[in-house]
């Protein structure tokens, strides 16, 4: 360094040393000069400071107002994309193929998973899934489907009229035992330009709600064959067309406990979902899911029923109840020695206290027919006959069967035993003994009780779907172990009523029929009305689940607009 710059460095800080000590002194005097020794006269004007102090609080709070006001006006708690629901459910997950789908569990997994050629729609009526348009000729034995376009299954590959043939020739095989087998019973399908027609043996006005069932992807599965389908891959990794994709499932214990995760599809034809993850926790009963759900293990659930509200009573769960397409009825075996004179049935109609019977039930709407109000809008409804113990006695005892014994059966889930028990008083009060079946539900009630029609009187729960066709439940041809015709009724001119109804595309006419169809079932008493099903939700409050306009049809249905479902918040601004 050179001794000039050296010796100018040394003279600038001398004088910053010189120029801080005089700031210091001048600062010093300056405080004392101003603030200390002026402090004295403070008392002098201190209700003027008070004054200031106070208007400076006064304008500060203000404008923190104004601040805060403005916020909350143009801001919102809105529901944004991510986080993973989680939903309980009872039963085991032994395929994710969706046409094999049998316990509550599988049925969930496979509307998650799947999406259908036709759908119950927000209005409970059927509509358009997969399918852009389904139109039946005038005849109504003749339907051309379309397919929307630019539809993809989860892997990438295109949706296609392949994979619709595919589906419905494979429900067709008798090698393959679906619940869907039945729908194209002698229907043939074949692909015609750009559609699928399908021709139908007769008539059927409700031909489309048929269609609402899951496709399978032609490009997976063309090459296993049919009895190979429940042990290929695809049924425990499927590739998927619904909202959700699969993605892993664990065993959480020896008894078949599992959560099947899912993620979000990013091909689903609606949008792709808000969720990033949905979750079905699965569990073999109901008490060991309202510990879940009380504990915030799971989200929410569909499996309880009003008899578990109390024990839900949380602030942090909400309860929402919706009617259903489906009712509960005590089926009288017609085929039973007791039961097959109409005039017993009569009597037992006629004898018991249906005020009394429902009296055990929480909201459920009573429901007296077959056929809901809103499947279809009759005119007029047949009367009941008016409750008259005495009357139903006599009749009971004039048959010769006082003291004879009945078997009434039934599931042990939601309100089945207490009805059970107040239907076996009443019962007992027309001079019938009655033995009193109450079994889990599942499989082995279906094959022991169900299909051998082991009971004279069954109070079980059916479907009874978006349209009001009766052919499953009181159709003869249906009174068979493999039926649902769980009255074993037969009557040639209900046969002609019913297959009349469901094959007319006359809507005046099928009213007609249908009533009539009621008159004689009243008068026949295949069966008693007792309620209307309904689906029972309960969740967690910060949630957001199925929107409180949709009408279902079945519980499933509440996955309607699933794409919309949340669990994460967050506050956002909005246009004033």
């Amino acid at each position: 360094m050179k001794p000039t710059t050296k010796k100018r460095g040394q003279k600038l800080a001398k004088r910053w040393e010189v120029f801080s000590e005089r700031a210091k002194e001048e600062t010093h005097e300056h405080i004392q000069e101003n603030l200390i020794k002026r402090l004295p006269h403070a008392r002098r004007v201190r209700l003027l400071i008070l004054e200031w102090c106070l208007l400076i609080i006064v304008i500060t709070s203000l404008a923190l107002t104004q601040a805060f006001w403005y916020t909350q006006s143009y801001s919102v708690q809105a529901y944004v994309d991510g986080g993973t629901y989680i939903e309980a459910t009872i039963g085991n997950v032994n395929t994710l193929n969706p046409l094999f789908a049998t316990t509550t569990s599988e049925k969930v997994l496979s509307k998650l998973l799947f999406s259908t050629l036709s759908t119950i729609d927000y209005s409970g009526h059927v509509g358009l899934g997969l399918a852009s348009s389904i139109t039946p000729d005038s005849t109504g034995k003749v339907w051309t489907v379309t397919l929307k376009d630019g539809l993809k299954w989860s892997d990438g590959e295109p949706i296609t009229l392949d994979d619709i043939l595919y589906t419905v020739n494979l429900t067709k095989d008798p090698t393959v035992n679906t619940s869907f087998s039945s729908n194209f019973s002698g229907v043939t399908v074949e692909q015609v330009g750009d559609a699928l027609v399908f021709a139908l043996p007769s008539a059927y006005a409700d031909f489309d709600a048929t269609l609402n069932i899951p496709i399978l992807p032609s490009h997976i599965l063309a090459d296993v064959a049919p009895g190979q389908l429940l042990e290929h891959s695809f049924s425990t990794n499927p590739v998927t067309s619904g909202a959700f994709t699969f993605n892993a499932m664990q065993s959480v214990s020896g008894d078949g406990e599992r959560i099947v995760y899912l993620a979000a599809n990013d091909y689903y034809y609606k949008s792709k979902p808000m969720l990033s993850s949905f979750a079905i926790h699965t569990y073999s009963s109901a008490e060991e899911i309202v510990r879940a759900i009380s504990s915030s293990d799971v989200t929410a659930t569909a499996e309880l029923s009003a008899v578990y509200r109390d024990q839900l009573s949380s602030d942090l769960i909400y309860e929402k109840q919706t009617a259903i397409a489906s009712g509960v009825f005590a089926f009288l075996n017609t085929t039973s020695p007791t039961l097959s004179n109409v005039s017993v049935r009569q009597a037992i109609q006629r004898g018991i206290n249906m005020d009394a019977v429902r009296s055990v039930l929480g909201d459920e709407y009573p429901l007296s027919y077959p056929i809901l109000q809103s499947e279809i809008e009759l005119s007029s409804y047949p009367a009941l006959p008016e409750y008259n113990l005495e009357t139903a006695k006599t009749a009971i005892t004039d048959a010769g069967l006082s003291g004879r014994t009945l078997r009434l059966a039934t599931t042990n889930s939601g309100y089945f035993p207490e009805l059970a028990a107040v239907l076996k008083t009443q019962l007992e009060n027309l001079g019938f003994n009655v033995d009193l079946d109450i079994s889990n539900p599942g499989q082995e009630f279906f094959v022991n009780v169900i299909r051998q029609r082991n009971y004279d009187i069954l109070l079980y729960e059916v479907e009874l779907g978006a349209d009001p066709d009766l052919f499953a439940y009181y159709h003869s041809s249906q009174a068979s172990a493999t039926g649902l015709n769980l009255s074993n009724y037969a009557n040639a001119l209900v046969d002609d009523l019913i297959l009349g109804a469901r094959t007319s595309m006359d809507e005046a006419a099928r009213v007609q029929k249908y009533e009539t169809f009621l008159t004689r079932w009243v008068n026949d008493v295949p069966a008693i009305g007792i309620y209307q099903s309904s689906l029972v939700y309960y969740f967690n409050k910060n949630v957001r689940a199925f929107s409180e306009d949709d009408r279902l049809v079945y519980a499933t249905d509440r996955f309607v607009d699933v794409e919309y479902w949340a669990v994460n918040k967050a506050t956002k601004n909005r246009t004033p």
